[in-house]
């Protein structure tokens, strides 16, 4: 039968030597030459590991699961996960260890559901540099990589923001996966094209029945997708892009009422107005200025 696998704060090093601090890195070669390139089976209570690996060969392990690591490839291992690493002696590239209730400190988008379940479980994500998002990320595992390891000014603002842009990335690289999604809501992947519908279309004022059809369900069912995901129907969730997106040219832009209704696709500007008092209780004049007079003080 299989033992418990052991937990480490850093692979090797037990509670008692516990170190303060939230983010730590550290070569591959410095801790595997050490354990002849094999670090056991072993799980971490509290934190959340990432590793960039450029070059070399090896295998995963997760949970029992054996997983071929090809590089260049992004690795993410979250917290009370069995794991283990095989690397052959030329294997390039980096471990950062993470304080997983730190997350909070790298941005609000770490503490929302769809996130949460990202961190869930492990990642391991292939890096084509011939990929757009994909040479992205690598891209910006590399500048992270160097600004950890040669810090400079602005060195922890930066390391904070080249991490977030690389978790996010990388949950949206692996958002398809359908193993990566909850199987008690079986629909996200349909919610997740909804979102991106509307996004491209919400200056069209479609209705409902148009994402429905390009999705390929009713608008019944749609709606019941919408309902149970966000608490709205298909159609105040087509608003709420509205609303959101005349906030932004409100408070960002100079443009006048009647440029940013026409923006966004109101035929009659009294309408947009009209609209945008019953969403926020606030006429988009009003609204500018109380942001204006906020962003002042």
């Amino acid at each position: 039968m299989r033992g418990t696998a052991p937990t480490y704060d850093l692979y090797g090093e037990n509670h008692a030597q516990r170190p303060d601090f939230w983010l730590h890195w550290e070569t591959i070669a410095s801790r595997s030459q050490l354990h002849n390139w094999e670090i056991k089976i072993h799980k971490h209570d509290a934190f959340f590991q990432i590793l960039y690996l450029r070059g070399g060969t090896g295998d995963a392990v997760f949970n029992g699961e054996v997983l071929p690591i090809l590089p260049p490839v992004m690795i993410a291992v979250p917290p009370k996960y069995e794991h283990g690493f095989r690397f052959s002696k030329d294997m390039d590239g980096m471990v950062i260890t993470m304080v997983a209730s730190r997350f909070g400190a790298l941005g609000r988008a770490f503490l929302d559901a769809e996130m949460a379940q990202w961190f869930s479980r492990p990642r391991l994500i292939a890096l084509d540099l011939n990929d757009g998002d994909q040479g992205f990320l690598a891209q910006t595992l590399e500048r992270l990589c160097q600004e950890l390891l040669h810090s400079d000014a602005f060195h922890s603002d930066l390391v904070e923001a080249y991490l977030r842009t690389a978790i996010l990335i990388a949950a949206r690289l692996t958002a398809p996966d359908q193993s990566a999604i909850n199987d008690s809501v079986p629909e996200n992947p349909r919610m997740k094209a909804l979102q991106t519908l509307v996004n491209r279309h919400f200056r069209d004022h479609h209705p409902a029945e148009f994402y429905a059809s390009h999705l390929g369900v009713s608008t019944t069912h749609l709606n019941r997708i919408v309902k149970a995901t966000t608490g709205q129907s298909t159609n105040d969730l087509i608003a709420s892009r509205l609303i959101d997106q005349a906030k932004r040219d409100l408070v960002f832009t100079s443009a006048n009422i009647k440029q940013i209704a026409y923006d966004l696709g109101f035929n009659d500007p009294a309408y947009f107005s009209r609209f945008f008092t019953k969403e926020t209780g606030s006429t988009p004049r009003q609204y500018r200025a109380e942001q204006h007079e906020k962003l002042a003080e």
